[in-house]
């Protein structure tokens, strides 16, 4: 009979059909007889095709999907789509097209990609944001946190992309430039919506310890470092001539003895006010206008030029008294603390190069404890450390440590400051100037103001007959269909909210909402909550661990003071996988290096794909792509499904890791049955306890090797049968999650009668890995005479006498006195003689 041909796409069609029909991936919370376990991959925006960065991401959380039902759990892993944004705005525009049109043909033909690989999704809780019965709950978000004083509107400097025309958070802005399009951010003042993300500041802060060890410490390291946290003073500089104060934030109030004058940003809100009497305004509007446009990172880099213009206004020194000159300076940003810093000279190297460069005083208010004090003028690099107080009042001579504390009571005795902590992190900006996303629920009327969207009335729907101008302005604020609306609470005219939100708002909270995805009285079905949160296992980029997921921590804990859940953090575990590159870039179509996943399935299957993902690097590893390690994996998948056929007539379906004991077996039986269990263990290890599936499937690779060895000789041996169907079928289960159309089909073809998606995850035999025979060395006087194999669990008496019988070890000790016999359990004997 002629040996059938290993054709993938017969076979994937085939069982991705019976998946399917069986819904074999389709869970429920009401499942109580076994432990729940929740998986979950960064969804996708739909672009119209995956990448291969998809392939890898999915695969992985595929997996581990597939391991933990094999280790029998109940497990949710869902797929939907980040369906708003620019670019199905942008490409809709570009095609003539509505957004709505685009992104959901893009859904479609993605989701058949997905669906080719052969993912275990559950697919009836499939969702895409863009739709009113997801974002309508988003909308109801809104207006809790608006009632509870979460969001807020405000007229403030914002990062606008001219490509793109809208605002964008500070976390949207990288190196100066817009995160989506790399075009330059310009700053631009405009009443936006906000969410008080700086509320949560510290619990963000405080519950990234909890995340130790599931999550990766470079992550929680970036979200620190993002919040910022400082400890230290605000201190008040009544500014002469007007009955006001500039505030700074301060974590150096030991040195406020050094303060000689006052660095205010260019953007300050105060700055109006400061050079309103000053002869050289145009002089210093220009001097604004310049540093304004440029970069954060270009004012603040260590090697930019400090420069600055004095506003001809003065404040004083809480604590000598003195006149402070108030400088604008291009390196002090409005964002970072309260835009305004107390500079001092003799103790911060930016401020000593200012003040050089001005001809400002220099006062050294520390000094080295070994050391005498430095004068100003021989100062070359400020003294930033720690040290001891001069020219400090009643402060001299003390630890600068002590001085922190007793400057503190000093000024709060004065009332001129107060003890306070200061963080990085700023309000999340959520108004952006775009058409596809999701309405802001407020409507604006001259009688009553600001007005929320009444609940019943949601969703505020985007509306379908909307046309969209080329230039990506967006159509709304010309909508008058969209736009006239009675106020809910007078009912005089009244006009909506035509920004929408920020996408990263649908992002934050859609893991929630795949608990109970067609709830259509609520966002949420609490029993379901209770029953699946917080995700197990999350996967996803790196790129994400300041927006996405900083954002997400915070809607876990603002709806859980709604009293939406008790959950404190919404992942307990993140895996953040490699990128994958090709001729050592990352794949993009300006690059010319992209490697289309249609492409290689069409070439060599899903699983083939699937396999080289997964085998070429562990997943927080780049993956550089490799054609012919593409066609490697290829040709190991056809060695499995000849091998298997080739022992049609000899194989049964005995179960992996077959319980035999060891006796009787011929040392072929032994060496195949150790190699199984050998690997059984690898796999177990690297591929449950740390996801490192590339030396799970070289142990697979191995024993297949010992399976080809031996195969001719156990087609004939008493046990060889059992043991070679056993060591097949331990390939197929530990391959199952990783490549699983192949390994159902060959286990299919072996005689189970049950899908390889609901086996257990065998248990390997810890004694089968014990080699059964082990060689011992034997040393005369420390020197090699001979080695022979012995039992591995021979007694040591009955070794020592073995030893001293051997034909060789005689020829070295006859006529000699044996001193003594040192024994090195399994591995050498030494015969002392004299």
């Amino acid at each position: 009979m002629q040996e059938r041909r290993y054709s993938p796409e017969e076979i994937e069609k085939k069982w991705q059909q019976i998946w399917e029909e069986h819904k074999t991936f389709e869970v429920t919370h009401r499942e109580t007889d076994r432990p729940r376990y929740y998986v979950l991959e960064m969804f996708p925006y739909p672009s119209g095709r995956i990448h291969m960065g998809h392939v890898r991401n999915y695969s992985i959380g595929d997996v581990v999907a597939r391991m933990k039902m094999m280790q029998g759990y109940n497990v949710l892993h869902p797929m939907g789509w980040d369906a708003f944004g620019m670019p199905a705005e942008n490409a809709a525009i570009k095609n003539n097209t509505h957004p709505a049109h685009w992104t959901y043909q893009n859904i479609d033909y993605m989701r058949s990609e997905l669906k080719r690989l052969g993912y275990s999704y559950d697919w009836s809780r499939e969702l895409a944001t863009c739709h009113p019965g997801y974002y309508q709950w988003e909308q109801l978000f809104f207006l809790k946190f608006y009632e509870k004083g979460l969001v807020y509107r405000k007229k403030a400097p914002v990062n606008w992309c001219p490509t793109c025309v809208t605002v964008l958070a500070n976390e949207q802005v990288e190196a100066g430039q817009c995160w989506r399009c790399d075009s330059m951010v310009e700053k631009r003042e405009l009443s936006q919506w906000f969410l008080r993300i700086t509320d949560y500041a510290e619990e963000l802060l405080k519950d990234l310890d909890q995340l130790s060890g599931g999550w990766p410490e470079r992550v929680i390291s970036m979200q620190k470092n993002w919040i910022g946290k400082s400890t230290g003073m605000e201190i008040d500089f009544p500014v002469q001539g007007l009955d006001e104060k500039i505030t700074v934030f301060t974590t150096r109030h030991d040195t406020l003895f050094g303060a000689t004058f006052m660095s205010l940003a260019p953007e300050h809100e105060m700055v109006p006010r400061l050079i309103r009497d000053n002869p050289d305004q145009e002089k210093i509007q220009e001097f604004i206008s310049r540093t304004t446009s440029q970069e954060h990172e270009e004012r603040t880099a260590d090697d930019t030029e400090k420069e600055g213009i004095f506003t001809g206004s003065y404040c004083i020194n809480p604590a000598t008294g003195k006149k402070m000159p108030i400088y604008l300076a291009n390196f002090v940003l409005a964002e970072y603390g309260t835009g305004a810093v107390m500079a001092v000279p003799a103790h911060d190297q930016r401020d000593l190069e200012f003040a050089r460069k001005y001809s400002l005083p220099v006062r050294v208010v520390v000094r080295p404890r070994e050391m005498d004090e430095p004068l100003p003028e021989e100062l070359d690099e400020a003294f930033a450390d720690p040290g001891l107080a001069v020219n400090s009042g009643r402060f001299n001579n003390k630890p600068t440590s002590q001085v922190q504390e007793e400057i503190a009571d000093y000024l709060e005795g004065l009332q001129a400051g107060r003890r306070a902590v200061n963080y990085r992190l700023r309000d999340w900006n959520i108004s952006r100037q775009r058409f596809w996303g999701a309405p802001i629920p407020v409507i604006y009327c001259e009688k009553c103001g600001i007005v929320p969207v009444p609940a019943g009335e949601l969703p505020v729907v985007l509306p379908q007959e909307a046309e969209l101008p080329r230039d990506g302005r967006s159509p709304l604020p010309e909508m008058e269909s969209f736009i006239r609306v009675d106020c809910p609470e007078c009912g005089q005219e009244a006009r909506r909210e035509t920004d929408t939100m920020d996408t990263f708002v649908e992002s934050s909270w859609y893991f929630a909402r795949f608990t109970s995805p067609r709830k259509a009285d609520g966002a949420f079905d609490s029993e379901a909550i209770k029953y699946w949160l917080p995700v197990d296992q999350y996967i996803g980029g790196i790129e994400h661990a300041i927006l996405h997921l900083l954002y997400a921590r915070f809607f876990v804990k603002a709806l859980r003071d709604l009293g939406y859940w008790d959950l404190n953090e919404p992942f307990a575990n993140l895996l953040t996988q490699g990128m994958v590159l090709k001729d050592g870039a990352k794949m993009s179509k300006s690059k010319g290096n992209v490697v289309d996943p249609d492409e290689m399935i069409r070439r060599f299957g899903a699983d083939t794909v699937r396999l080289y993902c997964l085998f070429a690097s562990p997943p927080e590893k780049d993956l550089e792509w490799s054609d012919s390690a593409i066609e490697g994996s290829y040709r190991f998948l056809n060695r499995l499904w000849r091998t298997v056929h080739e022992l049609s007539g000899v194989i049964s379906p005995v179960g992996p890791c077959l319980a035999m004991e060891g006796q009787g077996l011929t040392p072929e039986e032994k060496e195949l049955r150790a190699a199984e269990h050998e690997a059984m263990r690898r796999a177990t290890r690297d591929m449950l306890d740390r996801f490192q599936f590339n030396t799970a499937i070289a142990a697979c690779m191995e024993l297949l090797n010992t399976i080809g060895q031996h195969r001719e000789s156990l087609r004939q041996s008493p046990s060889g049968p059992q043991v070679l169907s056993s060591a097949l079928s331990t390939v197929l289960t530990v391959l199952a999650p990783i490549t699983p159309h192949i390994c159902e089909e060959l286990w299919s073809h072996m005689g189970y009668q049950h899908s390889l998606a609901w086996s257990r995850w065998p248990e390997y035999d810890p004694r089968a890995v014990v080699r059964q025979e082990i060689t011992v060395v034997i040393q005369v006087n420390g020197k090699l005479r001979s080695s022979i194999n012995v039992p591995a669990e021979m007694d040591q008496e009955e070794l020592k006498n073995l030893c001293l019988e051997d034909e060789k070890v005689k020829k070295h000790i006859q006529g000699k006195d044996v001193v003594k016999v040192i024994s090195v359990p399994k591995k050498l004997v030494n015969i002392v003689v004299r």
